[in-house]
C-alpha cells in the first residue's frame, strides 16, 4: 500500500480537483432547491445568511485558534483563513438542508459535509506546503532504506580527498561514470550516549559520493520543523532534487546530507537541549556526528560542516551552530524563533530547565551568540517568508545579532511566502550556494 499511497498526490494531481468538483457540485445542488414560488425569495436569504454566518464562524475560528491562542505558533495567512472560511461556508449551507430536507437531500447534505471538510483541509495543507501526498499525511514512509553497502565503517574515509587544503571544487575530476542524481535513504543512528528516542533519521549521498573512488564530502546537517519527521525535508522542502541540479552544474559535488531526528515524535519538542524532554543536544553534536564520521566519508574541518532547520528546526540549527563553533562552520536558519519554547516563557522554564531561568537565558539565539563569539569563520544564512510578519522580525534580529558576532550573515526574503515550506524551497535554492562556497564545493562569490 504504500507505494500506491506514495502516488496519490494532495498537492497537485488529479485528486484536488476531483474535490474541488466535488464541492462545486454539492453547492449547486444544496442551493438548488423545489420550492413554492412563495418560497424561493425565503429559500434564498436562508442560504445566504447561512453561508455568511459560516463563512464568519471560520474567520472567527481562525483568529481564536490562530491568534488569540496561538495554536500553530504562526500567523494563519490570508488564503488559509479564505479556505477554512470556504469549508465552513459549505458546512453551514449543508446544516440548513438537514434541518429543511427530506431523507435524500439530508443524505446528499451529510456527504457534502466531508467533501466542504476536505475541500479546508487540502487548501490549507497547499498554503503550508506540508503533506504532498496521501502517504505523507498518514504517515506511511515512501524513503527506502539507504544500502548498506554505502553506509559502513569500511566506507568512511577512503575517499581520495581528505584534507581541504585544495577546495574540491579546483582539485575535484568527475568521472566519466559519473551518476546523474543522488540517492536517499533511510538509517538508523544510534543514540549511543544521548539515549534520545530519535526516529529513522535520512541520508543524502550525491552523485559525487556514489563514484568508485569518491572524495571526502563536507556535511550538512538539516532538521524539519514541528510537527514534522525528517522525510519531510525531502517530501515537502525537496532538497534531495534542489542538490541535484546544483551538483548537476558543478561536477557532481555536494554535501552528503544528514537528515536526523531531533524531535522523537510530531508533537514533542525537545528544544535541542539536554532535559528530561531528552537529551536532544547530546544527540546532535555527539551521536549524530560519531556515527556519521564512523559511516561516512566526509571531512573532518568545521568549516566542511553545517546545519540547517525550518522553524523549530531553524532554531536548533541556531542554537547549535553558534553554540559548537568546533563542529559547524555554516548555519541555515529558516524561519527561525528568537528562543526554544514549549509554550509560555514559565512553561518552557519549567518543563524544559527545570525551573532553571539562568539555563533559559542561556540557551537562547542571541545569548549563545554573544557568548561564543567573536566567530572567526563561520557563514551564516537566515530566511524568512516575505508574508511571514510574526517571524520577519525575529529572523532580521538573530541575523543582525550574527553579524555583529562576527559571521558572514546572509539575510534572505522569500517572495510571496509565508512560515511554509514553499519558504523552505526558496532558502535551499538561494542559500545552498553560500554554504556550498564555504564547504570548498563552489568558487566563492566576489
Amino acid at each position: 500500500m504504500g507505494p500506491f499511497l506514495t502516488g496519490i498526490r494532495v498537492i497537485g494531481g488529479p485528486l484536488p480537483i476531483v474535490i474541488y468538483v466535488l464541492a462545486a457540485l454539492a453547492t449547486v445542488l444544496l442551493i438548488l432547491r423545489a420550492v413554492p414560488r412563495g418560497g424561493r425569495l425565503r429559500w434564498l436569504v436562508t442560504v445566504l445568511v447561512a453561508v455568511f454566518a459560516g463563512a464568519a464562524i471560520g474567520v472567527l475560528t481562525c483568529w481564536i485558534v490562530g491568534d488569540l491562542f496561538n495554536a500553530f505558533d504562526v500567523t494563519l495567512s490570508f488564503s488559509s483563513r479564505a479556505w477554512v472560511a470556504a469549508a465552513f461556508a459549505g458546512v453551514a449551507l449543508a446544516i440548513v438542508n438537514i434541518a429543511r430536507g427530506r431523507a435524500r437531500r439530508r443524505a446528499v447534505a451529510i456527504a457534502s459535509i466531508v467533501v466542504f471538510v476536505l475541500l479546508g483541509a487540502l487548501g490549507v495543507n497547499k498554503d503550508f506546503g506540508q503533506y504532498p501526498t496521501l502517504a505523507s499525511i498518514l504517515g506511511i514512509s515512501s524513503i527506502p532504506a539507504l544500502p548498506t553497502a554505502l553506509v559502513d565503517s569500511e566506507r568512511a574515509g577512503a575517499g581520495t580527498a581528505t584534507t581541504t587544503e585544495v577546495p574540491l571544487w579546483q582539485s575535484w575530476r568527475a568521472p566519466a561514470d559519473l551518476p546523474k542524481k543522488g540517492i536517499v535513504g533511510g538509517i538508523t543512528i544510534p543514540a549511543t550516549v544521548s539515549h534520545f528516542a530519535a526516529r529513522k533519521a535520512v541520508v543524502y549521498l550525491p552523485p559525487a559520493a556514489l563514484v568508485a573512488n569518491p572524495p571526502a564530502l563536507p556535511v550538512f546537517i538539516m532538521l524539519s520543523g514541528q510537527p514534522g519527521t525528517p522525510e519531510n525535508v525531502f517530501i515537502s522542502g525537496h532538497l534531495d532534487a534542489i542538490a541535484d541540479r546544483i551538483a548537476a552544474a558543478n561536477n557532481g559535488l555536494a554535501p552528503i546530507v544528514v537528515v536526523p531526528d531531533q524531535l522523537t515524535a510530531p508533537g514533542v519538542n525537545p528544544m535541542c537541549v539536554d532535559s528530561v524532554i531528552g537529551k536532544s543536544a547530546t544527540y546532535l553534536t555527539v551521536d549524530v556526528p560519531r556515527w556519521i564520521r564512523a559511516n561516512l566519508n566526509v571531512q573532518s574541518a568545521p568549516a566542511a560542516w553545517g546545519i540547517g532547520g525550518f522553524s523549530q528546526g531553524g532554531t536548533c540549527s541556531i542554537q547549535l551552530g553558534a553554540g559548537h563553533p568546533e563542529i559547524f562552520g555554516s548555519i541555515l536558519d529558516v524561519s527561525g524563533e528568537l528562543e526554544p519554547k514549549v509554550g509560555t516563557p514559565e512553561q518552557t522554564i519549567q518543563r524544559g530547565f527545570a525551573g532553571d531561568a539562568a539555563a533559559y537565558a542561556r540557551a537562547k539565539p542571541l545569548a549563545l551568540l554573544a557568548a561564543h563569539g567573536p566567530y572567526s569563520d563561520t557563514v551564516a544564512v537566515f530566511a524568512v517568508g516575505s508574508l511571514d510578519a510574526k517571524y520577519n522580525p525575529w529572523v532580521a534580529t538573530v541575523s543582525t545579532a550574527a553579524s555583529a558576532a562576527g559571521m558572514r550573515a546572509t539575510l534572505l526574503s522569500s517572495p510571496g511566502t509565508g512560515h511554509d515550506w514553499y519558504t523552505v524551497r526558496y532558502a535551499l535554492e538561494h542559500g545552498l550556494p553560500t554554504i556550498y562556497a564555504q564547504m570548498g564545493l563552489m568558487r566563492p562569490t566576489p
